[in-house]
């Protein structure tokens, strides 16, 4: 490890240290992964990664990880107070990835691919989206497409409570689904939640389309005016509702339970 080991520049950190905000990392098309688990799911999906940082009080700890590293990729290390300024891990393992983001995926490949699709409607809270990417990946719904005014899916929070599912989704985001509901029908059964009226979720064919909404105000009348049919989860307990990673996990096991062509 110690041959391919350098110290980053400073202007390395600079940039870095940008990618914790959202604006930067769409401008350079990077983000930041923590966690071993995390780099060990990116390494896996074949994203390109641009350099593994690891903190110095650690190294010894990932010195296998970073030697099964591929040739290309840089290997930096860095003092505690430098990994301070990057890290969002209250519990810091000392390993981090910088990775390109995936390209923008063609809404009509999209379209004409397998389902089922999940589609999330202003999902603004990253551990819920998180959560929600890690649930969709267990269940096999390959393919996410998220709305303006969600949490953009490369925010730390989303990736580290993801787990590196996300990498392994191909996640369409800044869809206006008011547009694209109607493309779907026909191709797809269209299930929306709500929290007054519906069904009980059951399972459905492949090329189906599940779309839930924010945790706080559910989905608009406009966008279950389009949907096919609408889910209810019936409760027999006192509590207010479930989070939406409970209700998004009950509806997509329920989706693909016995899945029928």
């Amino acid at each position: 490890m110690g041959d391919r080991t350098t110290r980053p520049l400073k202007v390395q950190l600079k940039r870095w240290e940008k990618l914790t905000l959202e604006k930067y990392r769409r401008r350079e098309g990077l983000f930041l992964a923590e966690g071993a688990k995390v780099v060990g799911e990116l390494m896996r999906s074949g994203r390109p990664v641009e350099a593994l940082l690891v903190c110095e009080e650690s190294a010894g700890r990932w010195e296998t990880v970073l030697n099964a590293a591929p040739a290309g990729i840089g290997i930096y290390l860095l003092t505690p107070r430098e990994w301070a300024i990057l890290s969002q891990d209250p519990s810091p393992e000392g390993l981090m990835a910088v990775a390109a983001s995936a390209p923008p995926v063609d809404k009509a490949l999209l379209l004409e691919g397998p389902g089922p699709l999940l589609l999330l409607h202003e999902v603004n809270n990253p551990n819920n989206l998180g959560a929600i990417l890690r649930t969709a990946h267990w269940f096999g719904f390959r393919t996410v497409m998220i709305s303006p005014g969600s949490c953009e899916a490369t925010n730390p929070k989303v990736i580290r409570t993801s787990m590196g599912s996300l990498f392994h989704l191909a996640v369409a985001e800044d869809i206006d689904f008011l547009r694209l509901l109607p493309e779907l029908r026909g191709r797809f059964h269209v299930v929306g939640s709500d929290a007054r009226e519906g069904a009980p979720p059951h399972p459905c064919p492949a090329a189906t389309a599940l779309l839930l909404g924010s945790e706080s105000h559910g989905l608009p009348e406009g966008l279950l005016a389009l949907t096919d049919e609408r889910w209810l989860i019936f409760g027999g307990g006192g509590a207010e509702s479930l989070s939406l990673p409970q209700a998004a996990a009950i509806m997509m096991y329920e989706c693909v339970r016995r899945t029928v062509p």
